[in-house]
């Protein structure tokens, strides 16, 4: 993976067709996907039960870019290396899952993985200065945690302290809740390079007939770039 602020969308396959996520993967990035997002939950962290290193090891020889393997499971250093083993390219773990959160990113990074770290839209950004040598990204929640199309919760203010954070260093800032052409270019704005959206790109179509998903996903991208320009 070579660093770039450019806008990347990653749909989250919680939002597919659960039957078909080998097509749906190869579908979405024909239609212009930059990542592929995976929503791992454990009924335990949070109230939902969805993927498995499994699940994520079935789909990967469907994705020819990013596999983006987003934790929301407690805890999690014992599903490092499974979720590792099965191909995911960032592996993203929750401030809020455990107490040895540093810990937990250099298990990640041991293993050749790109490593996350996933905030909350209740929890600050203290600590996060102590642990950017550690991180490749750090997803901001902009819903609670748990279950796909919600509605957005405007973490404005908390990105943007955020993109000042990191200044100069390779860390993306992703937004993953309720974004939509609408809600992207608030994120956008405030610093936030990747884009996660699960309903927003798949509504409207299937595997049968992609092309919604691509004008979805042009649609989000646009509405982000309105406002940073396109940036390589």
């Amino acid at each position: 993976m070579s660093f770039s602020r450019a806008i990347k969308i990653a749909p989250s396959i919680l939002a597919a067709d659960f039957a078909n996520f080998g097509a749906e993967c190869r579908a979405v990035e024909d239609q212009g996907a930059d990542w592929v997002h995976v929503d791992v939950m454990d009924g335990h962290f949070v109230p939902n039960i969805t993927f498995g290193p499994a699940t994520c090891a079935a789909i990967r020889p469907h994705i020819r870019g990013v596999m983006d393997v987003h934790l929301m499971i407690a805890p999690v250093d014992p599903y490092i290396e499974g979720f590792a083993k099965a191909g995911a390219d960032i592996i993203t773990a929750h401030m809020e899952a455990g107490p040895h959160i540093h810990r937990t990113l250099q298990a990640i990074r041991a293993t050749g993985a790109k490593a996350g770290l996933a905030l909350n839209p209740g929890t600050g950004l203290d600590g996060v200065e102590n642990l950017l040598d550690l991180l490749d990204l750090v997803c901001v929640m902009t819903v609670n945690p748990g279950f796909g199309g919600q509605a957005f919760i405007d973490m404005t203010d908390k990105v943007r302290r955020l993109r000042a954070l990191i200044g100069d260093r390779p860390i993306h800032i992703e937004i993953d809740g309720g974004i939509t052409p609408d809600t992207a270019p608030i994120m956008a704005r405030a610093g936030a390079d990747v884009l996660v959206a699960g309903s927003a790109v798949f509504k409207g179509g299937s595997v049968t007939d992609p092309a919604p998903y691509g004008a979805n996903i042009r649609a989000i991208r646009a509405a982000a770039e309105s406002v940073t320009g396109a940036v390589v």
